[in-house]
């Protein structure tokens, strides 16, 4: 059994070290494991690289590794002051808040509309929101209305257009201060004498509001019936820009008639609409049983004053 292991069976395998390592040997280097390194023969050694780390700076002599840093204790105690002020502050806030709380709700029971003014957009002058505050059925009739309203500021201001243009032309300076006073007096007794009565009414249903609404309502329609006239009372007429006046004016300059006569379409205007208004206004003041509840405050405020 002996002969069966006589020959190696790795004696034909080619070794694939060997080449390597004679060319280690003729170089003055050896292999290991398949690494090569350098032996140490110093002509063999390759010259230090350029990019070696630079050192640290020695430590400065009086630097001791045993200091310890204080921290102030005051700033502990201003963290605790300012959270002290805080939580006064949001207690004094919390009190103001249910004050004011406190303050509204007695005014709500008390049934006091704070109204803020929010129209027009870009100056607020006036409360007023027709989409929120007057109920569906009574929208269009208020809108109307405030058309009229506007209509009353627009005829006023080219009355005053159109009486100085007049002035300009060699009328007197009375006209113009005539026109002016219309416009002074018109606008803001416009609002507060006869829409904002009606405003509240329609929101309310305020009896009392309704019949401060037709009074002075008739006044503004008899106002611009005499101006879309203009009868020469005073000064001839001229300071309204009505149908007489125009004819008038036109004689002497065509241009201020032609003004005059636009002012006259703006109050004929206005008359009718504020006819119409007044008159839906009325039929469903009727219709819903606030005239009947007006005679009835009247009759009973007569019997308390006669008793």
């Amino acid at each position: 059994m002996a002969g069966r292991y006589d020959n190696n069976p790795f004696d034909d395998e080619v070794n694939p070290f060997a080449e390597t390592e004679a060319r280690g040997k003729a170089s003055g280097q050896s292999n290991y494991g398949g690494g090569a390194f350098y032996t140490t023969n110093p002509g063999s050694v390759p010259p230090a690289s350029n990019s070696r780390l630079s050192p640290l700076p020695p430590e400065p002599a009086d630097y001791d590794r045993g200091a310890t840093i204080d921290i102030p204790l005051d700033t502990t105690k201003d963290l605790k002051k300012r959270e002290k002020e805080l939580q006064a502050k949001e207690a004094e806030l919390n009190k103001r808040e249910q004050e004011l709380k406190r303050k509204e709700d007695a005014i709500a029971r008390a049934g006091i509309v704070i109204e803020e003014k929010n129209w027009p957009p870009f100056f607020p002058l006036i409360h007023h929101d027709i989409a929120k505050e007057i109920p569906i059925h009574l929208q269009r009739l208020q809108y109307v209305a405030f058309t009229t309203f506007l209509g009353l500021f627009v005829s006023l201001v080219w009355n005053i257009i159109a009486v100085t243009t007049a002035w300009i032309k060699g009328e007197g300076v009375t006209l113009w201060l005539l026109a002016v006073i219309y416009f002074i007096s018109g606008v803001p007794g416009g609002y507060v004498l006869w829409y904002r009565p009606l405003y509240r009414a329609m929101r309310t249903e305020s009896t009392l509001n309704y019949g401060s609404f037709f009074l002075f309502y008739a006044l503004h329609i008899g106002f611009c019936v005499i101006a879309a006239v203009a009868p020469p009372i005073i000064f001839k007429g001229k300071s309204l820009t009505g149908i007489l006046a125009a004819l008038d004016v036109m004689t002497g300059n065509a241009l201020v008639g032609i003004f005059y006569f636009i002012g006259f379409g703006f109050f004929a205007l206005e008359s009718v609409l504020s006819i119409w208004v007044i008159q839906q206004v009325y039929m469903y003041f009727r219709g819903s049983g606030k005239a009947a509840e007006m005679k009835r405050e009247a009759a009973r405020g007569a019997m308390r004053a006669a008793i």
